[in-house]
């Protein structure tokens, strides 16, 4: 892992992710902590790059629609408690599963395609 890897794990450690968790609490009524595999990203610089945005950005705007009543918002703060974030190599390996309260991404997020994982958040908010 070179310098410019460490350097963005340490921004998105300590700046990025608490602010995205912060959101979805105003969102939600209920801090939700992420679990990135770190490991995954280790080397690949341009899938750091892209995390925020294809995984924690678009959660929160899937949990936006969701939370627009205060029913929504209570079937989010009962079900969902943790989301795990993991880097995959290629589309074929990218999936989205949720079970006991906890939500696991894995995307390519160097391919900079969240169809996949977009299309699941979509269909698990109907």
């Amino acid at each position: 892992m070179g310098l410019n890897e460490r350097r963005k794990i340490k921004e998105l450690q300590e700046t990025t992710l608490p602010e995205r968790v912060k959101e979805i609490e105003e969102i939600c009524g209920k801090a939700i902590p992420y679990e990135v595999d770190w490991d995954s990203l280790a080397d690949d610089a341009e899938g750091l790059n892209f995390l925020d945005n294809l995984s924690c950005h678009r959660l929160n705007m899937a949990l936006r629609t969701i939370c627009v009543d205060d029913m929504g918002k209570e079937a989010v703060r009962d079900s969902l408690n943790l989301v795990k974030l993991r880097n995959v190599k290629d589309k074929a390996q990218m999936k989205i599963s949720f079970d006991g309260g906890v939500l696991e991404m894995h995307c390519a997020y160097a391919l900079r395609t969240p169809t996949e994982c977009t299309a699941t958040m979509k269909s698990a908010k109907s």
